[in-house]
């Protein structure tokens, strides 16, 4: 883990749409997990690095809710936190933030 932490955006699961006819619309829930990791100095340092990034990310997407337009809504979920020992070195702390995109699309493929 690097030591400014380390964020990864899942693709996650778009769901099944809701189908709209006349013209054929499809509506996404689209929930894609961002993964946060922060490692090294101490329990309290962690937990100050982890709520930092997580601070940073909540600030950046609730700027911008629709991405520049790419989607209709944003939503951010309440983070689940994990710490995992790492044998011979510091524990790693992590957390998930659920992000739900809500958009339209013309085709279930696009």
């Amino acid at each position: 883990v690097p030591s400014t932490g380390l964020v990864v955006l899942r693709d996650g699961e778009p769901g099944e749409p809701e189908v709209l006819l006349s013209p054929v619309s499809y509506l996404w829930r689209h929930r894609a997990p961002v993964d946060v990791v922060v490692g090294g100095g101490n329990q309290a340092e962690r937990d100050a690095a982890l709520d930092t990034l997580l601070i940073t990310i909540g600030t950046a997407l609730e700027q911008d809710r629709t991405l520049g337009g790419l989607v209709d809504w944003l939503e951010i979920g309440t983070p689940s936190f994990e710490t995992m020992p790492i044998e011979g070195a510091a524990p790693i702390k992590s957390a998930v933030v659920p992000v739900t995109l809500h958009y339209e699309s013309s085709s279930p493929l696009s």
